[in-house]
């Protein structure tokens, strides 16, 4: 039996997801007849730490964590009645759902215009940024001032690119070197990995020719479905500081969930419609 006191184990589960670059669901009783503060730290339909006081909400919190989770949520209140309406002696209590999750990383592979731009951009809205690049003099702290960004001289593309992915969970890959061999190295490297977006700066010709190739080289056709390429969203970006607003803007998309259309849209939509219905 485990004597340690139930804060401590979940402050141990939240360190292994984190080291683990995992993601799990902490819920907290913030309203109740009882436990009020009671923490649960569900990390699968099968792996839990903690509890809310009683084993049925602590099943129904479990089940409900996979529902937060895809929903890309950082955190958001509960009632009971929300999720477990059954639980009728719950029912008006109210739960806290926190995702717990490394940071967001990005992986830049070119310290050119774009990825320069990229790299400090991300860096401004909370992404931990490895800028890589073969040429050491573009990846250099009066470069790069800001310590955040983690800066990588590569020796080869390969190995530099592999060890700044790691497992991949929570990683945003953008290759934006200078030419197509670079290119298609940095792709071999990252299409071998588990990276939650993969984007490949250029023109339809040029992105074709390097998927292509990886694909003549037995790539995983799954692995390639994956890849954004061209990377972006269209915002008809010119400056390179524009582009890297649409490679960010779509890995943001991408991570949370967003479908990158325009939020006004539908006002637009309804006034035609209200006109041709007038019409």
């Amino acid at each position: 039996m485990n004597d340690e006191p139930q804060s401590k184990l979940i402050a141990k589960s939240i360190e292994r997801v984190l080291d683990e670059g995992g993601t799990a669901a902490l819920a907290t009783l913030i309203e109740a007849p009882t436990s009020v503060g009671a923490k649960l730290l569900a990390q699968s339909s099968a792996q839990a730490t903690g509890s809310l006081g009683n084993s049925e909400l602590d099943r129904a919190v479990i089940d409900f964590a996979e529902v937060f989770l895809e929903s890309r949520d950082d955190a958001h209140v509960f009632q009971i009645k929300e999720f477990a309406p059954q639980l009728s002696q719950w029912f008006e209590a109210r739960v806290l759902f926190e995702r717990i999750q490394p940071e967001p990383r990005i992986v830049i592979c070119g310290a050119g215009h774009v990825g320069a731009a990229l790299a400090k951009l991300a860096s401004f809205i909370g992404y931990r940024a490895t800028l890589i690049d073969d040429r050491a003099e573009f990846v250099t702290r009066m470069r790069f001032p800001d310590e955040r960004i983690e800066l990588v001289a590569a020796q080869t593309w390969t190995d530099a690119v592999s060890e700044a992915i790691g497992n991949g969970r929570g990683v945003s890959v953008a290759v934006v070197t200078r030419g197509h061999n670079e290119d298609e190295e940095c792709m071999r490297a990252v299409i071998n990995t588990n990276a939650d977006y993969i984007g490949l700066i250029g023109s339809k010709r040029r992105t074709n020719i390097v998927i292509d190739r990886l694909r003549q080289a037995d790539a995983d056709e799954e692995q390639l479905k994956k890849i954004h390429a061209p990377v972006g969203l269209d915002i008809g970006a010119v400056t390179p500081e524009e582009v890297a607003v649409s490679i960010l803007a779509e890995i943001v998309a991408d991570r949370r969930g967003g479908k990158g259309g325009s939020l006004s849209g539908w006002r637009r939509t309804k006034g035609r419609e209200e006109k041709n219905g007038k019409a």
